[in-house]
């Protein structure tokens, strides 16, 4: 049923419980675990000159170990992995890389913002995520508490 299953990630605590539930979906399907991590141009694009290539640089190295990491965690489940580190705005980046890599299934995070925290933060990545993918969408919301 799933041949490749994408998993985003931003390095955030809500990861794992992401985590936890899109291996043993992996693994009963025999997919290929995408790991993806995008890497937000509207944070670089809001720096100044002097600083832009250095957060340019942390937000890449943020991105590469994020997705590092789920990839080891599907390697020692016995899964194929792909890492990919995209660059733009994060839900299209995801839905874009989902259309180009025939992805059957996305399992996405969430943390569980609060109406007013969206308004903040114009929206959330997962919400953007399900209100658009042409696939199905598993959104796995974080542990209480987590940010």
């Amino acid at each position: 049923m799933y041949d490749n299953i994408l998993l985003p990630t931003d390095g955030s605590d809500t990861v794992e419980r992401t985590i936890e539930h899109a291996l043993p979906i992996a693994r009963d399907n025999d997919a290929t675990v995408h790991a993806i991590s995008v890497v937000d141009t509207r944070i670089v694009q809001a720096a100044t000159g002097e600083t832009r290539e250095k957060i340019t640089s942390q937000l890449e190295d943020g991105a590469s170990s994020a997705t590092a990491a789920v990839a080891a965690r599907a390697s020692e489940a016995g899964l194929e992995t792909v890492e990919s580190v995209e660059r733009g705005t994060p839900a299209k980046a995801i839905l874009e890389y989902a259309s180009e890599s025939d992805i059957d299934l996305i399992v996405i995070g969430t943390h569980g913002k609060s109406p007013r925290e969206k308004q903040i933060t114009m929206g959330s990545v997962s919400e953007r995520v399900v209100d658009r993918s042409p696939v199905p969408v598993f959104v796995v919301r974080g542990a209480e508490g987590s940010t």
